[in-house]
């Protein structure tokens, strides 16, 4: 039972991304859970509210799409006993203020990162950032249930196995080839490399950007019947790698239910590398310019970090780049690929 001091009404503030919101499902959780009188508003940009839509620990969503002057006094209206800052910028201080309700603020560390990007001083804490964004509710007398993070997928974009080829509907591995910046994603011949390691069935899964990279990964496995001596030859040496592109051709939800469907789940550091951790997959997590330092490697489940630490320049930024800026892009071409799969 709630105390009577619980909190009426909370709102809480993470504009972006789609990894960071799914990051901050747990609060949302144990916000519901153990101050269940309590009303839980999430306010974010327009575009990622879809993230939240099916969430049963949501009251209400609020979106960010032009001036933050009418989203405040839209939100002042509510008048919320209690913000709960997951972006502490700049835009969520001014909106903090506008509204004059009590918050409480996630420790960004941004000083810790300056140093660990530009002068290579490590200094970051051995703590997720699910944990620091869980610190924000302690206040409130919230603890982390420990049960992970949360993804719920609307019964219209459940995939079903019938839509994928005959190969793989018995099972199949997910390879996240996308990611928000060009340094977090593996070249070419990387991805192929490590499909072919993984020898199995393979569901490429990303945006449109990455379907035409995913054709040419499908074009190197592809065995045409004119080929008849290849076939033997895959034969004796047990390859089993057989890729469906479904770069583009699903929606985010689709992609997460394909995630969901896995056996196991590779991965860039990206948003459905973070769905994965929410249906407790395996993941094989894949680093380039960034750390899993900086606190968000797969969270509660299974995983395995494939990173370069023999190279100086590393991480060269927070968050990334379109191309490596030393031109040389180690961090991703000397990535040793090291695992077994049953």
């Amino acid at each position: 039972m709630a105390s009577p001091k619980a909190p009426r009404k909370i709102l809480i503030l993470r504009f972006s991304s789609i990894g960071d919101i799914v990051l901050t499902t747990p609060v949302l959780r144990c916000l519901k859970h153990q101050l269940p009188a309590s009303e839980i508003h999430y306010c974010t940009k327009s575009q990622f509210s879809f993230l939240l839509e099916e969430n049963p620990y949501v009251d209400r969503i609020w979106t960010l799409e032009g001036s933050l002057w009418n989203l405040a006094l839209a939100l002042r209206k509510e008048r919320f006993d209690v913000v709960i800052d997951l972006h502490h910028n700049l835009r969520t201080l001014c909106l903090k203020i506008l509204l004059g309700a009590v918050s409480y603020s996630f420790p960004k560390l941004n000083i810790e990162k300056f140093l660990y990007v530009h002068f290579k001083i490590d200094r970051m804490p051995n703590k997720h950032i699910v944990d620091r964004y869980m610190q924000t509710v302690e206040a409130l007398g919230v603890k982390n249930d420990g049960n992970g993070l949360d993804y719920f997928i609307p019964d219209r974009d459940q995939v079903e196995r019938a839509w994928l080829p005959e190969s793989h509907q018995k099972s199949f591995v997910a390879v996240v080839i996308g990611a928000q910046h060009g340094t977090k994603k593996l070249p070419k011949e990387k991805l192929i490399e490590l499909c072919d390691k993984i020898n199995k069935p393979i569901v490429l899964l990303g945006g449109p950007d990455e379907a035409e990279m995913a054709e040419t990964i499908v074009r190197f496995f592809d065995r045409p019947p004119e080929h008849a001596d290849y076939e033997p030859g895959l034969k004796e040496l047990n390859k089993k790698t057989q890729i469906f592109n479904g770069c583009g051709k699903f929606n985010f939800n689709q992609s997460a239910s394909l995630v969901k469907q896995s056996m196991v789940v590779f991965s860039h550091d990206t948003g459905l590398m973070h769905v994965a951790a929410a249906f407790k997959k395996q993941v094989y997590s894949i680093w380039g310019n960034t750390s899993p330092k900086f606190g968000m490697y797969p969270y509660e489940t299974r995983f395995v970090v494939f990173e370069n630490n023999r190279i100086s320049c590393r991480p060269c930024s927070k968050i990334g780049y379109k191309i490596c800026p030393k031109g040389h892009f180690k961090c991703m071409r000397d990535l040793n690929f090291e695992f077994y799969l049953p």
